[in-house]
């Protein structure tokens, strides 16, 4: 049985053990009932760890192909195919023809989506635009113009890079935002997520290690953890990431990385404040890490002062800076951008071509008019005033917690409030009695990389009106008080014992 590993290959040893091991199967050098050298001389054959070896056997039991017997040994399985009857069709085997994911998927992503189809309860989970903001009549009046002004271009391929007016015009909101660009600079990507995916795959390769804040945004780190990566988490307080322990954590590795959402960070709402920011760039370039700066609340505040992006700031081209139109125009049309050096741009591009060739032509092209046009700054004035009123509606009807033990920060923008529970509250528990009560919500612990988060609960005040919010809140409250009173209650039958009357 000859195996050859690549020792300079991006992909794990135990994988290529386990691939070349499945090809001899299938190719029928290893026939059934063959027993496969134990895990300590395959170990040593290949100047690997036995660990290795055992998780390449792992891979080819959860593959079907071999099984292991104490004293028996690990053997070739049969490959096991029914006879086919005339004029019968078997079903193909896709569990068995789908690539193995690096990392198990968590379908929260999907299933919070589906909740906005839905009419029945209220969600505080969904992180979206209120529906009522989007300014639909202007988007219908400038699509028909366009539509009747160049007709069929509208609707054919544009270029990867992007549609090159828009490309333009993101410059010029940038630069109100202090971050000075080229259009060249620019790539337009549908939606953020797909800036997220595009910079994981040019940058990380199997086994790479990520800094991301503790909590942080949950899509970013599933797209981290698809790529392969290591998550490592930075704690954070009320004003960031904390810069002792993101040094420290640089000292001790060399992560390929740093992921951080600075401005109402997605869940906590917390901001980055101007001398962590500094120092977050000092330390980026003193260990020649690159960051990248997810931005899509960057319009969305309602009180205090703005400060500067990293972008920005940064003097020493560090920074990658990820923003959306989805949180502040319309998400529905999955329009994002990523600013980074050329080089960097023509990595993107060539990823972008593979994935889906460009993005949405006609989408980009209205969203270019809808700003030109002078719509973009009076949209975002209505759309601050309506999400400030329901973060303050939110943030009155939490009073209601704190006899329960609930602490939050109220956010200065955003879409968050970002409460902490009672210690030894059921988050399962919580979510099923909330749900039964016909309110949805994000709990804490998919924000958190590592272990965290079972003493947290992210609520979303943008989407439903300000009464869905008074309500929503009390439901959550009622469930909450509910579920924080069972685990005495259980006590006191175990004990036998009863509040005297």
């Amino acid at each position: 049985m000859e195996i050859v590993l690549d020792r300079r290959s991006a992909t794990p040893l135990y994988l290529q053990i386990s691939r070349r091991i499945t090809a001899l199967i299938h190719g029928g050098a290893l026939p059934p009932g063959f027993r496969l050298p134990p895990e300590r001389r395959l170990a040593a054959a290949l100047s690997v760890n036995r660990s290795t070896v055992l998780a390449a056997y792992r891979e080819l039991k959860a593959d079907g192909l071999v099984d292991a017997h104490v004293g028996q040994g690990t053997t070739v399985q049969p490959r096991r195919f029914e006879p086919l009857e005339i004029g019968s069709v078997q079903s193909f085997p896709w569990s068995q023809a789908l690539a193995r994911a690096p990392q198990p998927q968590d379908p929260l992503v999907r299933d919070l989506l589906e909740l906005t189809e839905r009419d029945e309860g209220i969600s505080l989970g969904v992180g979206l635009p209120a529906p009522e903001t989007l300014p639909v009549e202007t988007l219908r009046t400038i699509t028909d113009r366009l539509l009747g002004e160049v007709g069929a271009p509208l609707l054919m391929h544009s270029p990867t890079e992007g549609h090159s007016p828009l490309r333009e015009t993101i410059a010029a909101v940038l630069a109100a935002r202090g971050i000075v660009c080229s259009p060249s600079e620019v790539l337009v990507v549908t939606g953020s997520q797909q800036g997220l995916d595009l910079v994981a795959r040019v940058l990380l390769s199997p086994g790479d290690e990520v800094l991301v804040e503790a909590p942080s945004y949950f899509g970013g780190m599933q797209t981290f953890r698809a790529a392969g990566a290591r998550l490592l988490s930075v704690p954070t307080d009320h004003e960031g990431m904390r810069p002792d322990a993101l040094a420290a954590l640089l000292e001790r590795h060399r992560p390929k990385l740093i992921y951080t959402l600075p401005t109402f960070q997605n869940p906590s709402g917390a901001v980055l404040s101007l001398e962590r920011r500094h120092r977050l760039l000092e330390l980026a370039a003193r260990f020649s890490v690159p960051i990248l700066e997810d931005d899509p609340y960057a319009e969305l505040r309602y009180d205090g002062t703005s400060l500067p992006t990293l972008a920005a700031l940064d003097r020493h081209g560090h920074v990658l800076y990820l923003s959306t139109f989805s949180k502040l125009l319309a998400p529905g049309l999955r329009v994002g951008f990523v600013v980074a050096p050329r080089l960097v741009i023509r990595r993107l591009v060539l990823a972008k071509q593979i994935v889906d060739l460009h993005t949405n032509t006609l989408a980009q092209v209205v969203i270019d008019r809808f700003i030109r046009d002078g719509h973009y700054g009076p949209h975002l004035e209505r759309a601050r005033a309506v999400y400030a009123a329901r973060r303050d509606a939110m943030h009155e009807a939490l009073q209601a917690g704190t006899a329960l033990g609930v602490t939050w920060r109220k956010p200065e923008g955003g879409f968050y409030h970002w409460c902490r529970l009672p210690d030894g509250v059921d988050q399962s528990r919580l979510l099923a009695r909330a749900a039964a009560a016909g309110v949805s919500y994000l709990p804490g612990q998919p924000c958190f990389a590592e272990e965290g988060g079972a003493a947290f609960a992210r609520l979303a005040f943008s989407y439903a009106p300000a009464p869905h919010l008074r309500e929503g809140i009390s439901r959550f409250l009622t469930a909450l008080r509910e579920v924080a009173a069972e685990p005495a209650a259980a006590e006191r039958d175990r004990n036998g014992t009863r509040p005297l009357v």
